[in-house]
């Protein structure tokens, strides 16, 4: 076990803690158009047949959607609340040390209100992640068996099989990992979830949004695209990203142009602790 595996940096989390009912500037959401209420809904599998691509075999399933199809709805409600947005969320260990208040004293949240969507790829945990949706009804939405991304598309997801004392922390839409590679590259296919709008259809500019990143290089591509993505950044609070290396990335971004996404991310006030591991076990 890798020394950057066995840390768990507690101050990360709690030096980042929900403040009593934040105040944040309502930004207009002009880049992504509303679309009518028979768009495609978010929640489950992507139905919207224009935005699949092709499998990756080693490359980007599709591109950054920045949404200007014009087919994401924006949300209507307005009390707002914390929302905790989890990628790669394994069993909903995560999910459980957010109810603990290790990003914060939910109680602080907008209104006393929390909400959690949990995003896994791997099937190995939709039994937990279902149960988790049954203990919180209304409050956490499981997107199980479905890969966070920048995109709708599907996808060939490479599971761990060897990591069994680590949860299985190892899968990934890359066949670069060493977990990938130790279990023989055994893959599944599965849907992938937009970030930018699950965020855009889930959010209204009053939450206080906590975005937990742990995909396993996929952050390589998704945090150059999010970056793009004025209006949505503008939701975000604070993100919480776990940085894998480079080459477990399938878009080529360069570690400057990472840098670069993560600066720009910064600039428009999202609060992004320099060093973040998150809880697996």
């Amino acid at each position: 076990m890798s020394v950057t595996r066995a840390i768990f940096v507690v101050a990360c989390l709690v030096n980042s803690r929900v403040t009593a009912s934040p105040t944040k500037t309502a930004a207009p959401q002009a880049q992504l158009r509303p679309a009518a209420a028979t768009g495609s809904a978010l929640r489950g599998v992507a139905t919207n047949i224009t935005h699949f691509h092709a499998l990756n075999n080693g490359a980007m399933p599709c591109a950054c959607d920045l949404g200007q199809s014009g087919t994401w709805v924006a949300s209507t409600r307005t009390v707002p609340k914390c929302v905790f947005i989890d990628l790669g969320a394994a069993n909903g260990n995560t999910l459980r040390d957010f109810v603990a208040n290790k990003y914060g004293p939910v109680q602080n949240c907008p209104s006393g209100q929390w909400e959690a969507s949990l995003v896994e790829a791997n099937p190995r945990f939709d039994a937990p992640l279902k149960q988790a949706e049954a203990s919180y009804p209304g409050m956490v939405h499981a997107f199980n068996s479905h890969a966070a991304y920048m995109c709708e598309a599907q996808t060939t997801f490479y599971l761990d099989t060897t990591s069994v004392e680590h949860n299985y922390w190892g899968s990934s839409m890359s066949d670069n990992h060493v977990d990938v590679q130790k279990s023989g590259k055994q893959a599944v296919t599965v849907p992938t979830v937009n970030v930018l709008k699950l965020l855009y259809e889930t959010t209204i500019p009053g939450d206080w949004v906590i975005l937990k990143m742990d995909i396993e290089g996929a952050e390589w591509d998704v945090l150059p695209c999010l970056a793009q993505a004025t209006s949505v950044v503008s939701l975000v609070d604070q993100l919480f990203v776990e940085k894998h290396p480079q080459d477990w990335g399938n878009a080529g971004t360069t570690q400057p142009q990472l840098d670069a996404a993560l600066a720009a991310l910064r600039a428009k006030g999202v609060d992004i602790p320099s060093w973040y591991h998150s809880q697996t076990l």
